[in-house]
């Protein structure tokens, strides 16, 4: 087995270029964790929005690596790299980095070759490079954060790899006020490509999400076993070409979603929160009495964000906080405000396990000591253009398990889940809502 880490820390902060020379014992795709600071960096403040590093192995291009979250660690992608000596360079592009935050030190580079044969080195060898749009960088939108794969073991031995990305918002689709009500948060969450290797790691198959969401053979190019895909529209479908020439490629996590949404993903990396949350303040998505259907949002801070898991085929389901009233009767807030289109309606590739995120806009000044209960209510689902009529019980869905009800903090960071649930409750479609009463004050916390 090669080592798990290559390169010590740096003993001192150094300014860019930096240089960091390694050698690999034998062949292996390789990881790179970078230690950065850039203390101007602030991707909520026009002109301090990120810093823009390009990465370069043995002399040739690699990456861009953009400080969306400013100081911290990111971890990327070198690709597959032979035996022997290598040199890493790290070098500023002041043409794509933010006019005032173009001053970073490097604290540390640890460089991470993958056991030739182990899951983790199957992983990586296989996650996509990103292209970026080209308007990604001059106006700092739609950035990719994160990604993760899952993965399935199949019977004969065979492995399915499923990747996706958190992108930082999506400029085109699903506006901010939708966004929230529907999926419960401000980034954009999409598949970007999927593989299925045979037991000896042969490929059988491999998919990406093109325009339109449709799912693809991938054809295209590869670097390695690297997949090439460029970020061709604005709600961040993918194309195997296009017009950028920037590129990322972010090292995937490994993340399971049992009994869990995907934005679990989020909640581990919790400063994927912040950004997308100072995205949507600079670019004007955030206004003080925003109503649905404006598609601006108030601001994030003031949501109650749910996450829940239910049996709903052909529903279309919508909640509600219960808040406490004068009188003791509750008011209650709704999450769709009545409207249809505001409703969480998923598909079986967005809906697996039944689990979904949703949010609601409490009024100014209330909070977690305000709520009394949460109410659902099923709907029957929009049909499509030429899909025949609903069969007899479409619409009811049953609800299994209320996972957390948060909050942001003043740092945009999500709090501490607030209040879990597990039971089973039926919801007869366009019928009365059910009902989950919550903890009095001072409960709330560490209910789970």
């Amino acid at each position: 087995m090669i080592a798990v880490a290559l390169a010590a820390a740096l003993a001192a902060p150094a300014t860019l270029p930096r240089e960091e020379t390694f050698r690999l014992a034998q062949a292996a795709e390789v990881a790179a964790t970078l230690h950065l600071r850039c203390d101007a960096c602030d991707w909520g403040r026009r002109g301090q929005e990120a810093a823009a590093l390009v990465l370069e192995v043995d002399g040739g291009y690699g990456q861009h690596l953009v400080l969306a979250r400013g100081s911290g660690e990111y971890r990327v992608a070198l690709g597959p790299l032979a035996a022997g000596e290598h040199v890493l360079r790290v070098a500023l592009d002041a043409r794509a980095s933010a006019q005032r935050a173009r001053e970073v030190s490097v604290e540390g580079v640890v460089v991470q070759p993958m056991p030739p044969g182990s899951p983790e080195e199957t992983a990586l060898a296989h996650a996509p490079v990103l292209y970026l749009r080209p308007d990604t960088l001059p106006r700092f939108t739609d950035l990719p954060l994160l990604a993760w794969y899952e993965t399935d073991h199949l019977a004969d031995g065979g492995v399915k790899l499923r990747y996706s990305v958190v992108f930082s918002n999506e400029d085109g689709g699903t506006p901010p006020d939708r966004l929230l009500a529907t999926w419960g948060r401000l980034t954009d969450i999409e598949f970007v490509y999927g593989v299925e290797l045979d037991a000896a790691g042969r490929v059988r198959a491999e998919r990406y999400q093109a325009e339109g969401h449709e799912l693809r053979p991938f054809a295209g190019r590869h670097q390695g076993r690297h997949p090439l895909l460029w970020v061709t529209t604005a709600n961040n479908m993918l194309s195997e070409g296009g017009a950028g020439t920037l590129r990322v490629a972010p090292a995937p996590v490994a993340f399971a979603l049992k009994d869990v949404s995907r934005e679990a993903v989020m909640d581990a990396h919790p400063w994927t929160w912040r950004v997308s949350a100072a995205e949507a303040r600079r670019e004007g998505r955030v206004r003080a009495a925003a109503a649905l259907g404006s598609k601006r949002i108030l601001d994030p801070r003031r949501y109650l964000y749910l996450e829940a898991c239910a049996e709903a085929p052909e529903a279309a389901l919508a909640f509600a906080a219960g808040l406490r009233a004068a009188g003791g009767a509750a008011r209650w807030v709704w999450s769709d405000g009545g409207a249809l289109a505001w409703r969480v309606a998923r598909s079986a590739d967005h809906f697996p396990n039944g689990c979904f995120r949703a949010a609601v806009p409490l009024p100014a000044g209330r909070g977690a000591d305000d709520l009394v209960g949460l109410r659902f209510r099923s709907h029957l689902r929009a049909r499509r253009q030429g899909e025949p009529a609903p069969p007899p019980g479409a619409g009811n869905a049953r609800l299994l398990r209320i996972n957390r009800i948060t909050l942001l903090g003043a740092d945009d960071l999500p709090g501490p889940p607030l209040f879990s649930w597990v039971g089973d409750l039926s919801m007869t479609a366009e019928g009365p809502p059910v009902e989950v009463p919550v903890p009095g004050p001072g409960a709330l916390q560490g209910s789970e």
